[in-house]
């Protein structure tokens, strides 16, 4: 269930004194099971780029592929693509409008076509899933704290058992501890659905700790497509195009600087707390 993109171009208002050339000549690949983390900063084409892998948006030109069937070829199911590809949006609360929790929830495998029965059952995994107290199941989701109505909202998605969740901005506006619950959570269902995951955040630290690999977009354009540890090494470049490293890179840097044998290339508070521990016990040896 991979996605291949080829020389996808995305142009808006084209012909217009408004064109914005907003993705050029994107080369991509996402493999099933992959949790992928996109960064970049605002007008880079993270968004635009996301919202094409369900058929929300069209590309100009280029092709895109899912599980090997090019979603632009005539007769394409796209309403099949958009259940296995599930989208959630930045700020997903205004994805919510039922009269209770679970009626939302049931929104989608409803609108699969399935028993009320089923929607009831893939509604009560989901919320399990995310980890919703049954309590709130009956409550209106508009009495809901904001970490709540995300659960809700990512819920409402995997009831629809996509085989991929694309999650644009999940934690914008949580305070640390929602943010983390949700994170948390969502690495949950990454290892325990065999789920790819493709999540798109500000936070370096959020998509250090839990990305296989890192995407970076400027420009409309791919800057970066590897490995957290491999990205990061990069920072002076990343600088240079208004993003950062996680934090724990510039104290390692700065470590290195000031004489300590320690290796640069962490990117969590573990992965540096382990290193600079190696260090002090060589030292003391």
């Amino acid at each position: 269930m991979s996605i291949r993109i080829e020389h996808l171009n995305y142009v808006y208002s084209a012909g217009t004194a408004y064109e914005k050339h907003a993705l050029k000549d994107i080369c991509l690949e996402i493999p099933h099971g992959e949790f992928v983390g996109i960064i970049g900063h605002t007008g880079s084409g993270k968004s635009t780029l996301i919202q094409h892998l369900n058929g929300l948006m069209k590309a100009t030109s280029g092709a895109l592929y899912y599980n090997d069937e090019n979603i632009y070829a005539d007769g394409y199911n796209m309403k099949e693509l958009r259940n296995q590809v599930g989208l959630v949006f930045q700020y997903p609360e205004h994805q919510l409008f039922e009269v209770d929790v679970m009626s939302d929830v049931c929104f989608g495998p409803k609108n699969q076509g399935l028993s009320k029965q089923e929607c009831e059952k893939r509604a009560l995994e989901a919320l399990k899933l995310v980890g919703l107290k049954e309590k709130y199941y009956k409550s209106s989701p508009f009495e809901l704290s904001g970490g709540q109505k995300r659960r809700v909202a990512i819920a409402g998605v995997l009831a629809m058992r996509p085989k991929v969740l694309v999650l644009d901005e999940p934690t914008a506006g949580l305070d640390p501890k929602g943010r983390d619950d949700i994170l948390e959570q969502i690495a949950y269902l990454h290892k325990e659905s065999d789920m790819t995951v493709i999540l798109v955040s500000h936070s370096m630290e959020d998509i250090a700790r839990y990305a296989d690999r890192i995407i970076v977009m400027n420009k409309g354009s791919v800057m970066y497509n590897d490995r957290p540890k491999n990205v990061f090494a990069h920072y002076q470049e990343l600088e240079q195009v208004g993003l950062a490293a996680p934090q724990v890179t510039y104290i390692m840097h700065a470590l290195k600087e000031k004489g300590f044998p320690v290796e640069v290339n962490v990117t969590t508070v573990e992965e540096a707390a382990g290193e600079i521990l190696r260090v002090l016990e060589k030292k003391n040896d």
